[in-house]
């Protein structure tokens, strides 16, 4: 029998943030989700640089040009134009911009008002909480997208507008969240500890409860940043999100759909450009809460 060298050197374990970096990237859903993302971020951000043609540029000669694909089609305007002429991939590529800026600047600003309504209720109680409880409450017994058309039809629609009105609506779930994973904490064993000790309050929701809370924090960001994209094409579509000329995937749609029998890729270029966006978002939710679930730590 071969003896046992005890002097051998001992493989370390690896880190907490690098298993879970593995995790990731084992993981089908988060892998190509991230990609995808990355490919429309990419795309959204040096994408107009690299094409000829603006996405308000009109030429009534070359109205509702169809796409390469399609016979007719001109590699001039790859994706085909709209009824004014106006370059369809251009116009989608600055979609993709007013998508993403709608999508983060909502989950910003829903983010922050739940997660400090929602660690506020589940770590103080009492009081704190019964009022945070009645206005999500109040919240959840309200129709979103309705209250969303009302405000939007009263005020007037732009890009401002819409994600000041989505950030507002839909920071329950934010809180709702928050609020029992705080309830979770603040009876464990390093919490009390540090309320032992004499840590302050700021320190302790800023060093112990926040950073335990960050992954759930972050599937919910995912999950209402798809939910956001997806409101402001419905407000668009109807006329009440952002306003023309302004390229959004939803007013896209709307303005395709008067020619929808004879040309109906000029809905259809928009609408899987739109499900591939909230598509990749999902995935990136789903994978991050499949990668820091306890099960499969």
């Amino acid at each position: 029998m071969a003896a046992v060298d005890h002097n051998a050197p001992v493989e370390a374990a690896p880190s907490p943030h690098r298993a879970m970096l593995r995790r990731a990237l084992a993981h089908g859903g988060v892998t190509i989700g991230a990609g995808l993302l990355l490919i429309i971020i990419v795309m959204a951000v040096i994408g107009p640089f690299l094409i000829a043609h603006g996405p308000y540029d009109q030429d009534l000669t070359a109205r509702l040009v169809p796409p390469i694909w399609m016979e007719g089609g001109s590699w001039e305007h790859p994706f085909g134009t709209d009824q004014l002429g106006r370059d369809y991939l251009a116009r989608l590529l600055y979609g993709a911009r007013i998508s993403l800026m709608i999508g983060f600047g909502t989950v910003f600003i829903a983010g922050t008002i739940g997660t400090v309504l929602g660690v506020a209720a589940g770590y103080f109680g009492g009081r704190v909480d019964m009022v945070v409880t009645f206005l999500i409450s109040v919240r959840l017994s309200t129709p979103l997208v309705l209250v969303a058309l009302a405000v939007v039809s009263i005020v007037g629609g732009s890009l401002q507008v819409v994600v000041l009105v989505l950030g507002l609506l839909l920071w329950d779930r934010f809180a709702v969240v928050m609020r029992a994973s705080t309830m979770q904490l603040r009876a464990i064993e390093y919490v009390t500890a540090a309320r032992a000790i004499g840590c302050s309050t700021p320190r302790i929701l800023t060093r112990e409860i926040m950073p335990n809370v960050m992954n759930n924090l972050i599937v919910v960001t995912t999950l209402e940043m798809a939910h956001a994209i997806l409101l402001e094409a419905v407000l668009s579509f109807l006329g009440l999100g952002v306003k023309p000329p302004t390229p959004s995937w939803g007013l896209m749609i709307a303005e395709g759909r008067e020619v929808l029998l004879f040309e109906p890729w000029l809905i259809t270029i928009p609408g899987l450009a739109l499900l591939t966006l909230v598509l990749s978002i999902n995935l990136v939710g789903d994978g991050i809460r499949d990668v820091t679930s306890p099960e499969d730590r």
